[in-house]
């Protein structure tokens, strides 16, 4: 080959070229960016829509019914998601995969501006990328807490945090999006006496009508002589000017607005709470922008935030502490993936020491690796990947497979050179003779990653770092083994190596290979018994089916559903306290386990508190204490605790089973959804079982029903009522006041009390000239009503989540929800009403499809690409049926595996088996094409049966021991994150190692007995420019 001739002439450029491409690579590396997963996007879009005051069924209605309506029927879309909470409307579209996102984007905003008019005081929907965020996307979590003797309540800190925090943070590369979460802003508040406007004879419209005049106009541009000026009518009160507004005169004096109300600016009505060890506080969330280095960003963040700690928050009396940090489990695997890789690399070594007994040789072998990961660097670099979990598994797993080209090559030369070759004829024939085989086998090893690279959902975008990074690595161990090893060998081996007598056991276990199968009965007793039994043993012995890894995050979340009706004020004076005092003398040390740190968050009708621990060891003390301690005996609350999984995202799981229940009858959708969580909650004990809606979950609505016939009298209509009504409660918006660097709401609204009788007795002016009651002009009733509605795809829906315990496989959990589950819930759900599984559920059930896909594609591109390399479908039959005795292995691996800690055939275990098929290949072509290649030498079949394993075992035997032992660390540490990669090193090990026990009888018996009659010397021979040896 040109390149076998050019490195043997310029044997001083490949050594330059090796020490370029190393200084590159390392370049490279500084480059990369350094994440915990791949970036996953998912084609999903979000809207949202905010509208202050109104409830849930307001906003179904006037809100995601529009927003549904003029969405349907978009090209692409697969599922509708639309919430409503109060205030609030959020929906969700889910495309189908391949989706243009950019012009999905551009369509939705289109349509979204062919929207009817919406309520005045509602906000225009706001449209982005993507879902609900998860830990992948936040980089870290602070919160702002009041230093002692600071005063006042902390989210009146919330414009200087905003001013301060957010605009200092997001202004580091790297640094998508800073959320504070400190609720709505603030409002101009003007607080009506509803009594003494009554007295003055003025009415609450006359009111909110002059407030929301005063307004700035623009009277356009006027010539002036030789000047130019813009005519502006300064109409606008600022809030400490709105009380000298006129609204009427009497007895010739100015009634003026601050004679009848206060006006100021204040928050609003809290409905979110949060503590962080036990302080009230602010949380801010930070974002991590695509494509960001993790670990730099976050060195740039924790240096900004001790800047502003140090600074202006200290000189502001506040402090800020940080919760959650993605560098703490980046760290963590990138750890534990370089202990394996080393251990793995040292162990590979001594498996080629141990075949080849000579110490220069093995050292040039150790030399490959470093080049090629460095060579794996650059590629990375431009392709423009990053560096996470996955991608660095793939190189551990890649160390043990990049020195198999390497064993190949320095075996067949010291093999010649123990028989007396000269050293330059030995380094190039030796090169020559492997180099068809290699290639061969490392287009095979390539062409099985093939499929996964095309793979669009979740599975292409977690694993195709994966595949591409052992490809590469593979790739480039080639092209080092023959250019780079033969130079280094020509110096290395310039002394004659006697012959070590390592390997006199070759003969004798050929011979045992050409007895056992020398008939026919025999051939096709071994046949078919690996063949059959095999397939057999893997089905009987196949692990139950799993979705991702629980990939823990070494913290502890607890989840509340507060007792309908009661109110977050309620909750943050009655249940709280509680909570906090008990969490006290675990924050302080004075009992155990100590924590590192805590937080409390709540919103309107639910709440989480999430906590670590110092000894991250007593993580399970942790769950048994928030569970058992801090949250049982909470009056009416339900409360359950599950450990953080990093791939659901923080207080979710990527293994969590959703049950979708469809109808239009609500109450009766309601009781069948009690009896599913019941039955979830009884079937699986321990598990955290959710439901949304929560359907024991309330409103308590005051109706106010309105008397035509007195509106009439007094001489209102109702749409002028309403607006008495929104003043009377939490206030009617009025317009929006800029204060130079933001717009705050006009809120009016009344003084009175906040019970249905003060609301009932509120005195009214009417332009009748009569004080009225509010009671007189409506009829006041008590209702409940849905605290949030859900809908999909148009129709209302509950659904119910479970997240089993990590001891069950999802394949369990959905069997035991299809026979004791769905049927009860079928048989008592409405006649209009229908459910399906969604969740990892669906999740599983598309990853099966497209996993069996890919498996079988895999073998149709090896089947095609070796029937190319060997000229003969029958040689390429016989390599490809290997492969149900490395099933069998990789199936064996993981039940071994899962005698010592629970094990299923999750998502990775299964990339685990299409990556062991290329390499199980690559060993049978190497004997099958060294027995071609004798045959075509003139030798007969068992003749060059008995050529090819003595000259390959030692290749074969090496590179299978280097690939079982590389990965050997990475299937029994058990450090944090190794859950993610245990169960596919086990598939390698096990399926390498029984494959090649097996195949050295295997492909023999095979090939013996499928011998063509008459085959020419030419026709038996394969390419002898691909796999000649």
């Amino acid at each position: 080959m040109d390149s076998l001739k050019w490195s043997s002439r310029s044997p001083i450029g490949v050594i330059v070229i090796a020490v370029f491409l190393g200084l590159v690579g390392l370049l490279s590396l500084g480059r990369l960016p350094l994440q915990l997963f791949p970036d996953i996007n998912k084609p999903e879009l979000s809207i949202q829509a905010g509208w202050r005051t109104a409830s849930p069924e307001e906003v179904e209605s006037e809100l995601l019914e529009p927003l549904e309506s003029v969405l349907q029927g978009m090209a692409g879309v697969e599922e509708i998601e639309g919430n409503a909470f109060p205030g609030q409307a959020q929906v969700k579209l889910r495309f189908a995969l391949g989706t243009d996102m950019k012009n999905a984007l551009v369509e939705v905003i289109g349509r979204i501006n062919r929207l009817p008019p919406l309520p005045r005081d509602a906000d225009r929907p706001s449209v982005s990328l993507g879902g609900d965020g998860n830990t992948n996307e936040t980089l870290s979590w602070f919160f702002v807490q009041l230093l002692p003797g600071t005063s006042g309540p902390i989210e009146a800190q919330r414009r200087f945090i905003e001013d301060t925090v957010r605009s200092r943070l997001e202004a580091i590369p790297g640094v998508a999006a800073v959320e504070v979460n400190a609720g709505p802003p603030d409002n101009v508040r003007i607080t009506l006496d509803l009594a003494r406007a009554a007295g003055l004879g003025i009415s609450v419209p006359d009111v909110a009508s002059r407030a929301a005049s005063a307004t700035n106009v623009s009277g356009g541009q006027l010539d002036v002589g030789r000047r130019q000026y813009t005519l502006r009518f300064t109409g606008r009160f600022s809030p400490e000017q709105l009380g000298a507004l006129v609204l009427a005169w009497r007895e010739g004096r100015p009634v003026r607005l601050a004679d009848l109300a206060t006006i100021d600016v204040r928050p609003p009505t809290r409905q979110f709470f949060a503590y962080q060890n036990g302080n009230p506080a602010i949380g801010i969330r930070v974002l991590r922008a695509n494509g960001a280095n993790v670990l730099a960003t976050l060195d740039a963040v924790k240096a900004a935030v001790a800047e502003l700690r140090a600074g202006p928050l200290t000189a502001h009396g506040l402090g800020i502490e940080q919760s959650f940090d993605a560098s703490l489990f980046i760290r963590r695997a990138v750890r534990l993936l370089t202990e394996n890789l080393v251990v793995g690399a040292l162990l590979a070594l001594l498996v080629v020491w141990w075949f080849m007994r000579e110490w220069r040789v093995t050292l040039l072998i150790a030399a490959t690796i470093p080049v090629c990961l460095c060579a794996t660097f650059v590629v990375l670099d431009l392709c423009g990947r990053s560096l996470n979990v996955i991608s660095l598994a793939g190189l551990a797993f890649a160390v043990g497979m990049v020195v198999e080209g390497a064993i190949v090559v320095s075996g067949n030369v010291v093999r010649l050179r123990e028989g007396g070759t000269p050293l330059d004829e030995a380094t190039r024939t030796g090169a020559r003779q492997v180099a068809g085989a290699l290639l061969a086998s490392t287009a095979t090893t390539v062409a099985v990653f093939v499929p996964v690279l095309f793979l669009k959902d979740v599975e292409g975008q977690l694993f195709g770092d994966l595949a591409l990074t052992i490809s590469i690595a593979v790739a480039i161990s080639v092209v080092a083994a023959l250019t780079l090893l033969p130079v280094a060998l020509s110096f290395a081996l310039d002394r004659p190596l006697p012959p070590s007598g390592y390997g006199q056991g070759w003969p004798w276990l050929t011979e045992w290979v050409l007895r056992v199968t020398d008939t026919r009965a025999r051939q096709l007793s071994w046949i078919a018994g690996l063949l059959v039994f095999p397939l057999l043993l893997t089905w009987w012995m196949l692990p139950p089916l799993d979705y991702l890894p629980p990939v823990k995050r070494a913290a502890i979340d607890a989840f509340f559903d507060f007792p309908p009706g009661m109110s977050s004020e309620a909750v943050n004076r009655e249940l709280l306290p509680t909570m906090l005092e008990r969490m006290r003398p675990y924050m302080e040390g004075r009992q155990e386990p100590r924590l590192k740190n805590w937080y409390i968050l709540t919103w309107p009708g639910g709440g989480t508190i999430g906590a670590r621990v110092i000894e991250e060891r007593r993580i399970g003390e942790l769950e048994r204490l928030v569970r058992d301690k801090i949250v049982v005996g909470l009056p009416d609350t339900r409360v359950f605790t599950v450990e953080g999984d990093l791939f659901g995202g923080i207080g979710g799981s990527a293994r969590s089973v959703g049950i979708h229940l469809q109808s239009e009858d609500t109450a009766r959708l309601n009781r069948v959804a009690l009896e599913g969580r019941s039955l979830l909650e009884k079937l699986f004990p321990g598990a955290a079982v959710q439901s949304f809606p929560n359907p024991d979950d309330v409103a308590l609505e005051l109706h106010a029903v309105p008397d035509d016939r007195r509106i009439a009298e007094v001489g209102w209509d109702r749409a002028t009522l309403g607006t008495v009504v929104r003043a009377v409660g939490e206030g009617a918006w009025l317009g929006e006041y800029f204060d130079g660097k933001s717009r705050l709401p006009i809120i009016l609204r009344s003084s009175e009390g906040t019970t249905p009788e003060d609301l009932s007795n509120a005195p009214l002016m009417t332009p009748a000239g009569l004080v009225v009651r509010l009671g007189d002009l409506v009829q006041l009733s008590t209702v409940l009503g849905p605290p949030a509605i859900r809908r999909l795809n148009h129709r209302r829906t509950v659904t119910l989540t479970v997240d089993p315990p990590a001891s069950l496989s999802l394949e369990t959990v959905l069997s035991t929800i299809d026979a004791k589950v769905l049927p009860p819930l079928r048989a008592h759900m409405p006649p209009d009403g229908s459910m399906r599984l969604a969740g990892s559920a669906d999740s599983l059930s598309q990853t099966l499809a497209a996993m069996s896909r890919v498996f079988a594609l895999a073998l149709i591109v090896l089947l095609l690409l070796m029937t190319v390399l060997f000229r003969s479908v029958r040689d390429s039959v016989i390599v490809l049926l290997t492969v149900p005795l490395a099933l069998v292995g990789g199936v064996f691996g993981l039940r071994l595996l899962d005698l010592v800690k629970f094990q299923a055939l999750d998502l990775l275990s299964m990339i685990g088996f299409v990556m062991m098929i290329g390499v199980i290949i690559n060993h049978a072509i190497l004997l099958v094409a060294a027995v071609r290649s004798a045959e075509a030498e003139g030798a007969t079949l068992d003749e060059g049966i008995r050529a090819g394993l003595q000259q390959r075992l030692r290749a074969i035997l090496a590179s299978t021991l280097t690939g079982a032992l590389g990965a050997l660390p990475m299937a029994v540490n058990p450090g944090p994150g190794s859950v993610i990669y245990r169960g596919l090193a086990a598939v390698n090990i096990g399926g390498v190692v029984i494959s090649l026990v097996f195949s050295l009888v295997l492909i023999p018996a095979l090939m013996r007995l499928l011998r063509a009659r008459g085959r020419t010397e030419a026709a038996a021979a394969p390419d002898a420019s691909l796999v000649r040896s």
